[in-house]
């Protein structure tokens, strides 16, 4: 071989080395830009994801009824009776709502569609069960945020606390005694239905008394046997269209609610703790 063909062969094979080099420089800036690119979008993630669920239990929404009116911006903030948000607070009719569009009013309108996600309230009380809407998680790289909030379940239903100091017809002393009325129409009893609910400890332990303005014969003290109490066919309203109903415990601050529910309502969940405040985690995960 002449030193012409042999200048040809090692041109050739710099050439190929050369290639081979830029390939790898090529292979290994894409590589590269896909990792700037995957941090990117798991800050993006990250960022987006915190800013919501931190907006959503410190805000009630625009109007703060947006769920009855079925429209407007979601906030899950409870909104107490003067009218102020409480922080880190989820009102259970909110986030109820909430999930039954949640394709529209997060997926699409919060997320811009780029970000699947989902929400969980987890009660610290263990008689009451944890609430999951959104999407089910289908991705390994997830993000999550974790909050403890105050959430208050089926509250809006209590009419009278009997923790609280009330007011009694039998002039019984409330240090040793809890008392308390309310007002009740006949028509009321048609649509909703009227229980005592009472704390698990609190079962064998009370005495009670219901009557109203109208007793044509003294009342005797029962025995409070179950922690559910259905009040309908105790109230007499003899010839009027309303009554004020009076209820007694023997116990000071008995751990017993009043409430009235509508006559649809499951009654699996007439449990004391569905209707009191309670302290739960917030989890809400996101991922492409």
């Amino acid at each position: 071989m002449d030193s012409k063909g042999s200048a040809t062969i090692e041109i050739a094979i710099v050439l190929i080395i050369i290639l081979l080099i830029l390939g790898v420089i090529l292979t290994s800036f894409e590589n590269s830009t896909d990792k700037v690119i995957s941090l990117q979008e798991k800050e993006y993630l990250k960022d987006t994801t915190t800013e919501i669920a931190d907006n959503l239990i410190n805000n009630a929404g625009i109007p703060d009824n947006w769920f009855e009116l079925g429209k407007g911006t979601p906030g899950l903030s409870i909104v107490n009776e003067g009218g102020e948000i409480i922080p880190n607070s989820i009102s259970y009719q909110k986030f109820i709502a909430l999930g039954s569009d949640y394709k529209k009013l997060v997926y699409e309108n919060m997320f811009n569609s780029k970000i699947e996600s989902s929400m969980e309230l987890i009660p610290f009380e263990r008689s009451i069960s944890s609430v999951k809407i959104g999407s089910n998680e289908v991705s390994n790289e997830i993000f999550s945020v974790n909050r403890l909030v105050i959430c208050d379940f089926y509250k809006k239903y209590v009419i009278k606390d009997f923790k609280n100091e009330g007011k009694c017809n039998h002039d019984h002393d409330q240090s040793s005694h809890s008392c308390n009325y309310f007002k009740i129409f006949k028509g009321n009893v048609k649509y909703s239905d009227y229980y005592l609910l009472l704390d698990d400890g609190e079962k064998y332990d009370l005495k009670y008394i219901v009557d109203t303005t109208r007793v044509v014969k003294g009342k005797y003290w029962q025995q409070t046997t179950s922690d559910e109490i259905y009040l309908n066919n105790e109230i007499n309203f003899y010839d009027d269209t309303s009554a004020i109903v009076f209820i007694h415990f023997d116990k000071p601050k008995a751990k017993a609610l009043l409430v009235c529910v509508p006559k649809d309502f499951d009654k699996s969940k007439l449990k004391y703790d569905y209707f009191r405040t309670n302290e739960c985690k917030f989890i809400m995960k996101a991922w492409y």
